[in-house]
């Protein structure tokens, strides 16, 4: 953590518009992803990667921030849900065009770019805040992400002997982390990335 903050004090200027777009269509609303995979700069970093709203992938604009623990904790800070006591996640929430990617596409990415196997840890990052977690928006995102889950788990964890351990929660409150936490490794190319953020598969 602490040489985590050390790396925001050599972040770089970036226009936040350059990682925007907006809607193809005005017949189609825009939908909410929310996941959960370890520390939340690498896992923001990754989705912008590889569906660049620039490219018109189907990402529109992503905010990191923290969500799924106790309702008492409002309005968390980075150092207070780091301490493990808001029982938070650090947390990627993704608007996209649903005509130019799928949930499913979404909630498959979100299992090929971290280790789903491990409770609370992400590499050497620990803790109830680096847990892996979907948090749906709607019926079909919970029905969706549970049938994703079955058919990652059969073909790429089945075969290994391990266990997926994500959970799969209705979405609550959200709260934006701060600016400094946003794009952060666009900002810091060179920064802390955890690991497993990668393309598994």
């Amino acid at each position: 953590m602490l040489g985590r903050l050390r790396a925001l004090l050599s972040a770089s200027v970036i226009n936040p518009a350059n990682y925007q777009a907006k809607m193809s269509t005005s017949s189609v609303q825009p939908q909410v992803a929310t996941f959960a995979s370890g520390c939340f700069w690498g896992v923001e970093h990754i989705f912008l990667k590889h569906f660049p709203p620039a490219e018109d992938k189907g990402i529109l604009k992503t905010a990191v921030g923290y969500t799924g623990g106790k309702e008492s904790s409002a309005s968390p800070d980075y150092r207070t849900v780091c301490s493990g006591t808001t029982d938070h996640a650090e947390a990627v929430r993704i608007e996209f065009d649903p005509t130019k990617v799928t949930y499913d596409e979404l909630v498959e990415f979100f299992y090929r770019t971290h280790d789903p196997t491990t409770v609370n840890r992400q590499g050497a990052d620990t803790g109830t805040q680096y847990r892996s977690a979907i948090f749906y928006h709607s019926p079909e995102q919970e029905t969706i992400a549970k049938r994703v889950t079955e058919e990652v788990q059969q073909k790429h964890f089945d075969p290994a002997g391990k266990k997926i351990v994500t959970e799969i929660l209705p979405a609550l409150q959200w709260w934006d982390a701060e600016d400094y936490h946003q794009l952060y490794l666009f900002k810091n190319p060179t920064g802390y990335q955890c690991p497993t953020h990668r393309l598994h598969w």
